[in-house]
């Protein structure tokens, strides 16, 4: 199994990842590092573990909404489609 070593907040951390995830996990762990360097910018120094908790919150906030919004657009599709479905059928029973 593959390892990466990745740096979040001054740290370094040795992390296992699937054949292939490489790339992909240095990059949700380069995108970490990056808000919680934003977030110290914003709030200064407030401690690393309370930066970790608060930028791991907005990122599952943000996965919260990505999801309402999926499941709303996949309503909608849903319901297009059914709506096309019964023009269509109408066409075809004129």
């Amino acid at each position: 199994m593959p390892q990466v070593t990745v740096t979040i907040a001054g740290k370094t951390y040795r992390m296992a990842c699937g054949e292939g995830e490489e790339r992909h996990l240095e990059g949700l762990a380069a995108s970490f590092d990056a808000r919680i360097g934003d977030m110290r910018k914003a709030f200064g120094e407030i401690g690393d573990m309370r930066l970790h908790v608060m930028a791991a919150l907005t990122l599952a906030d943000e996965l919260a909404e990505s999801k309402r919004r999926m499941e709303a657009m996949e309503r909608e599709t849903a319901s297009l489609r059914e709506s096309t479905n019964a023009g269509s059928a109408e066409r075809e029973a004129a």
